[in-house]
């Protein structure tokens, strides 16, 4: 049996996505998740969703507890988790509007606690591919039959916010390879990968961060207004991907066996 861990951002903690829903608060070790967790089915395929930033948007990207939120997941049966968030492009064919299946991230943040084994146990996840491939093209293939614009693969770079990047910052990104930017794939991804859960992203392209001398640089109301635009497109992505993930067997639930010290 496979259950759908949804974490969304603005937009996305949407109860009405799912059939006979039913809200639970729970504890873990690291504390409180972000928000209630919302379970209920969608198609008959369970599914549970998280607000990452809170149910208000009140919880700054340094403060979110990555580790209660996917140590509750787990908890509550989730095998599988799709991952929503808003990114900056930083390449000119990511517009706006545009979705993006990233494959490899670059990791700037500084102040989160990035593991579930910092004492007493040592542990070395493989990250060569941490997001994981299977999913990421099931999500993009329905993109596609969709007829969302989409990019199948990218880097996205996560930085520690809250603030919006520096044109210096931002054109070093982009010499460093990076496609996207946010401030939520890190630690969230690696997490997902030590709690043995199939974890993929979508990203959905807000605005041009500000190294794109033709477009003002990134606005808050901007960034809602694009994804008040995308938040609808996303959910039925998800909806139409979800019988897909059904079968789904991949690599990356047993990756943790292989990796304690």
């Amino acid at each position: 049996m496979i259950k759908i861990g949804i974490i969304g951002g603005s937009g996305m903690d949407d109860p009405n996505l799912l059939q006979n829903y039913q809200t639970k608060d729970i504890v873990t070790p690291y504390g409180h998740p972000s928000s209630s967790i919302t379970e209920g089915t969608i198609n008959n395929i369970s599914v549970a969703i998280l607000a990452r930033h809170g149910k208000h948007h009140e919880i700054p990207p340094t403060k979110v507890n990555f580790r209660a939120n996917i140590w509750a997941l787990k908890k509550i049966g989730c095998t599988h988790i799709i991952a929503t968030t808003a990114v900056g492009s930083l390449k000119e064919e990511i517009a706006p509007g545009h979705l993006v299946f990233p494959d490899q991230f670059i990791d700037r943040t500084t102040h989160r606690e990035k593991t579930f084994f910092n004492e007493n146990k040592v542990c070395h996840i493989p990250m060569a591919e941490p997001f994981c491939t299977q999913l990421r093209s099931i999500l993009f293939e329905t993109a596609q039959q969709m007829g969302v614009p989409a990019h199948p693969r990218g880097t996205v770079l996560t930085v520690e916010g809250p603030r919006f990047s520096t044109k210096a910052e931002s054109h070093m990104f982009r010499q460093w390879g990076a496609h996207i930017i946010n401030m939520s794939s890190v630690p969230e991804t690696n997490l997902a990968r030590e709690a043995g859960l199939c974890y993929a992203s979508i990203a959905m392209s807000t605005d041009y961060d500000c190294w794109r001398e033709s477009t003002e640089a990134v606005t808050v109301n901007e960034v809602l207004r694009v994804m008040k635009e995308n938040s609808e497109k996303v959910k039925r992505l998800i909806i139409n991907a979800l019988p897909k993930i059904q079968h789904l067997d991949c690599q990356c639930k047993r990756d943790i066996q292989s990796s304690m010290m």
